[in-house]
């Protein structure tokens, strides 16, 4: 059952939220944006009315010079009847106070029928000045200019006799512009809501995966994680976002099987022991004190067994850590003669001469170091005779490995010989181990971005050691086993093609050395 808490919010949706944001900043922006041109294209049309009253005035003056009229009244009529009214515009001349002269044609501005317009005029021109002004009726505002028409020297004692007035409605000049801010407002609404409506499908197909995401992490479990998000042919953002969820709920169903794989195998090895020390127990005859001895003994091997047990699974454990490593630049044959001189102290170890290698490699030495010294361990516990360190390069790739002059592998073992709990058949010295030495191995294998492998390998007379061995020399009816670790574009280039020494740290051991020591996790290599 769905949480009350999220259908309350889901409606709230990310999806929603985006697109409605998106969808209001659009509708302002186009508001802004128009009502910006609005008053630019409004402010324009005033100044082209200013603009045109002069053009009436000089245009006027010129008709009334051009001539020699008899009387002003006769040039002002000229200047009614030769300036046509433009749109929204009105023409009037007044003689002695009163609207005389109109246009031959109809007006869109009849400005001698405005109340009190005549009037207005005559008063402001009675000092024979222009003047231009806004007249504000009750249904029209007219901006108006009202020039006196005056023939030779003007008699300032009385007012002009006739007077040319030009006038422009200008509500309907502006009316015109307010239309077309009418038409982009709807349109602005309109295109609006169709961006609202484009986004909700759009983001709809976008945001899918993520819902899918939401869903499948809903029905995940640490039962099942098997479910995965659908990803279409699309390679935005948001699809390889899914990917990448789906890879990562690869790993985790990959690490919960590895999990389960573990309880079960660790579970398997316990139940081994355990079941031997109880039967012994419950067995022993107290009364009997060889057979509590020899109980005592036994509880005690199982019990060491299962102790190192937990501890190569806690070093297996930290070694998945990605802090457990540091990669640095290595000298090789510095790296190869401080695992020699570890080797050495092993129990058994007859280790053969190591033969340099000039090479400087980027790896982990401490980590390196536990994984060959864990094989040189198994090389001890499973084969007789000398064991041979060595290192080859190729190109940029690094290989490191072990041979002994053992049985061998057998090819059926090969490919799983390197998971938990497998183990090969110890010749002569007991199998004491835990199972995890070589899964240790590929661990660090796998950090290095490498690999963990063995082959069969020519023994006595046909190693080479600390080099390489040709291929398909067998000299001798019997094979040994050589472990490598391959390390994919480790080794430094360098110009010239050699590999000065660099400052790596090398101890060498003396009468009564031990393997070099770190963490108590890291201390079962020489047990698995």
């Amino acid at each position: 059952m769905a949480d009350p808490e999220r259908r309350r919010l889901r409606p709230w949706t990310v999806r929603s939220r985006i697109v409605g944001l998106l969808t209001v900043l659009a509708l302002v922006s186009a508001f802004v944006a128009g009502g910006v041109a609005y008053i630019a294209e409004r402010s324009r049309t005033l100044e082209q009315i200013e603009t045109n009253l002069r053009a009436a005035l000089e245009s006027a003056s010129f008709i009334v010079a051009d001539d020699e009229w008899t009387d002003s009244e006769q040039a002002l009529r000229a200047v009614v009847q030769r300036l046509a009214p433009d749109d929204n515009t009105g023409t009037l001349g007044i003689v002695d106070g009163r609207a005389a002269l109109v246009p031959g044609i109809a007006a869109d501005v009849p400005l001698d029928r405005l109340p009190g317009f005549v009037e207005r005029v005559v008063a402001e021109t009675a000092e024979h000045e222009v003047v231009v002004g806004t007249y504000a009726g009750a249904s029209r505002t007219v901006r108006y200019l009202a020039a006196p028409v005056v023939l030779g020297d003007v008699d300032a004692s009385a007012p002009p006799g006739t007077v040319f007035v030009t006038g422009y409605d200008v509500g309907a000049e502006l009316a015109e512009l307010d239309g077309a801010a009418r038409v982009f407002s709807i349109t602005a609404l309109l295109t609006t809501a169709a961006t609202f409506l484009v986004g909700l499908a759009v983001s709809d197909r976008l945001l899918r995966p993520i819902r899918r995401m939401r869903e499948v992490a809903e029905r995940s479990s640490a039962a099942s994680l098997s479910e995965r998000i659908p990803v279409g042919s699309s390679r935005d953002d948001v699809s390889q976002l899914a990917v990448t969820v789906n890879g990562m709920l690869d790993r985790l169903g990959g690490a919960l099987d590895s999990q389960r794989e573990l309880l079960r195998d660790v579970g398997h090895e316990l139940k081994t022991p355990i079941t031997i020390v109880r039967g012994h127990l419950e067995l022993v005859d107290p009364r009997d004190p060889g057979d509590v001895e020899a109980t005592r003994e036994l509880a005690i091997d199982e019990l060491d067994r299962m102790a190192r047990l937990v501890d190569d699974l806690r070093a297996a454990a930290r070694l998945r850590d990605p802090g457990a490593f540091e990669l640095r630049q290595t000298d090789v044959a510095a790296l190869l003669g401080q695992i020699a001189d570890k080797a050495r102290a092993i129990d058994g170890a007859e280790l053969e001469p190591v033969t340099p290698v000039a090479a400087l490699a980027i790896l982990d030495p401490d980590r390196i170091t536990q994984a060959m010294l864990q094989l040189v361990a198994n090389a001890v516990r499973h084969a007789r005779g000398p064991i041979a360190l060595g290192a080859r390069v190729e190109g940029r790739d690094l290989q490191l490995f072990v041979r002994d002059r053992g049985p061998g592998v057998p090819d059926e073992l090969k490919p799983v010989i390197f998971e938990r709990f497998r183990r090969g058949v110890a010749e002569g010295r007991g199998d004491g181990g835990s199972g995890l030495g070589l899964a240790i191995v590929t661990l660090i294998a796998e950090r290095h971005d490498g690999t963990a492998t063995v082959v069969d390998a020519p023994v006595p007379g046909g190693s080479v050691p600390g080099g390489s061995v040709p291929d398909g020399h067998v000299p001798d009816a019997s094979r040994g086993s050589e472990f490598r670790l391959t390390l994919p574009g480790a080794v430094v280039p360098v110009a010239g093609g050699t590999h000065p020494p660099r400052n790596v740290e090398r101890r060498l051991p003396g009468p009564d050395a031990r393997p070099h020591e770190t963490d108590s996790e890291e201390q079962a290599w020489h047990r698995s």
